[in-house]
């Protein structure tokens, strides 16, 4: 049972039923109730005709006395007992008592028609429902008239017709009205199932194909869809090839950080196989270098996790100011100049601050390194990116070996400190951020490297 309710087709055909079930309900009702009302009027018009060729028929002699014939009347229903089809005039007293029956129809036989006193113009028309002969309901319509021969007397005229056969007429009718919504409920039903299933078809398509790719048939979500549900296609799929760009990344860096490991492990094995004297030094020579391999692995993994959290952002110039500070102490001993241009407060990189620290640390201590005098930053926005310039006056990198210099471990003067590290680490992550880096000749003489990342709002 709880399967069945929590079907999504069941749910759309249930509530579409009680939609339908109840729209044709109010329909059935309110159809109901019109056709009732169209036909009283159209009955109590008959009724006021005939009240009024009465009234046309009804005479008074000398004496004041009133007189119908009733053989000038022209329905025959008026003679026939019991028809269904009365009249009655009674006598209307000046205390508002009345003589009932003083001129009744033959149709009325020994009967009589009873009605409560009341106020009313002369001329106008009272409508009531109430019984007849036999206990039969009616509807009568009554009149006051007065004679010229008599001003003084009041009559009233009533006319009343048997409702039965209207009764029976309205049941009629809703019976085949209720028969009529009860086949079109059920046509409808069988149209809603027919959308249900057509509608969801594609549901259970983008089921298969999710099978197909939970089982290692397909890379990706397969098939002809609606174009409203394509774009849950296309994110899912994108979902799937983040996924799958994500554990290739992993792949990659796990092959990575083994290949680079392997050749300190190799030093320090060999050291230890040959017995070296210095084989202390050595192995924390090695081990430091494994530990800046494994530490600039564990950053990009870091940056990898955190690229799809919303709202990272980190203010750029107290960034930069903090750098500043260090890296003037750093390289105190050379007495470089480190300047800053003004930065914009609303600057801000769309990441992490471990990240942009990380970054620009490793930029200035390159330039710190190579630069004879002067160090100079600028941080800008260019479009939708963040744009961060680090010049140097220092001897500068050829144009055929900037881009070597990006590789890992790549280093054009052996001479100098450092593991060869820190420019790719600064690509690195750089790209993992949708950035990049490009290394370029400085005005200052020496180099310039560029770092664009994206721009928080």
């Amino acid at each position: 049972m709880k399967r069945w309710v929590g079907s999504l087709r069941v749910r759309l055909l249930l509530g579409t039923l009680v939609a339908l079930a109840l729209a044709l309900l109010l329909a059935g009702v309110v159809l109901g109730g019109l056709f009732r009302e169209h036909v009283m009027r159209q009955f109590e018009t008959t009724l006021t005709q005939q009240l009024d060729q009465l009234t046309a028929r009804l005479v008074f002699d000398t004496s004041g006395q009133p007189q119908i014939d009733s053989q000038a009347l022209s329905d025959p229903r008026w003679q026939r007992p019991f028809s269904g089809l009365y009249w009655q005039l009674d006598k209307l007293s000046a205390d508002g008592q009345s003589r009932s029956g003083v001129l009744r129809s033959r149709s009325l036989w020994d009967s009589g028609l009873t009605l409560q006193a009341d106020a009313m113009a002369d001329g106008g028309i009272h409508v009531h429902e109430g019984l007849g002969p036999q206990d039969m309901p009616v509807l009568m319509l009554e009149r006051t008239v007065r004679a010229a021969e008599a001003p003084g007397a009041q009559w009233r005229l009533i006319v009343a017709g048997d409702l039965q056969e209207t009764a029976q007429a309205i049941e009629r009718f809703r019976g085949v009205l209720n028969l009529s919504l009860l086949i079109l409920l059920a046509l409808l039903a069988l149209a809603a199932l027919a959308q249900v299933l057509v509608g969801l078809a594609p549901l259970r398509a983008m089921q298969r194909s999710l099978v197909d790719v939970r089982e290692g048939r397909a890379q990706r979500l397969q098939g002809h869809f609606p174009s409203e549900v394509q774009p849950l296609i296309n994110d899912f799929n994108q979902v799937l090839a983040t996924n799958a760009e994500v554990v290739a990344r992993a792949r990659t860096h796990a092959g990575n950080l083994a290949h680079a490991l392997k050749t300190p492990l190799a030093v320090m094995a060999q050291g230890a196989s040959a017995g070296a004297a210095d084989l202390p030094a050595l192995v924390q020579a090695q081990v430091a270098v494994s530990r800046r391999h494994i530490d600039a692995h564990l950053s990009r993994s870091r940056v990898a996790a955190s690229l799809q959290l919303p709202g990272q952002r980190t203010p750029v110039a107290p960034v930069l100011a903090g750098l500043l500070r260090v890296m003037e102490r750093v390289h105190a001993e050379r007495h470089l100049a480190f300047t800053l241009a003004p930065v914009d407060d609303t600057l801000a990189f769309a990441g992490e601050e471990q990240d942009l620290q990380e970054m620009l640390g490793n930029l200035l201590d390159n330039a710190g390194l190579w630069a004879r005098s002067t160090v100079h930053i600028d941080a800008a926005r260019d479009g939708e990116q963040l744009v961060i310039s680090v010049d140097d006056d220092g001897p500068g990198i050829s144009a055929g070996q900037r881009s070597a210099v990006l590789a890992r471990g790549a280093r054009l003067d052996e001479s100098a400190p450092g593991s060869g590290l820190g420019l790719a680490i600064v690509a690195d992550l750089a790209r993992l951020y949708g950035g990049d880096i490009a290394l370029e000749r400085s005005a200052l003489g020496g180099l310039s490297a560029r770092l664009s990342l994206p721009l928080s709002a």
